[in-house]
């Protein structure tokens, strides 16, 4: 099953991922990291369908896909 996984001490919270998603699968955290940013999350378990648009998108190489 596809999924997208976040290194929350990397992302700095600035939600690209969350504009490119085609399903709508990531959402913001409602906490924050050591780094005092809401990073961003899956929101839904299933959902991710592996594109790899929110990984080419992230500027801090955040996130990962896997298929």
């Amino acid at each position: 099953m596809p999924k997208m996984e976040v290194d929350v001490d990397r992302c700095k919270g600035c939600y690209l991922c969350i504009q490119v998603c085609p399903k709508k699968c990531i959402e913001k955290s409602d906490k924050f990291s050591k780094s005092g940013y809401y990073p961003a999350k899956d929101s839904k378990e299933g959902c991710c369908i592996a594109c790899q648009s929110c990984a080419r998108i992230c500027p801090d190489l955040a996130i990962r896909v896997y298929k």
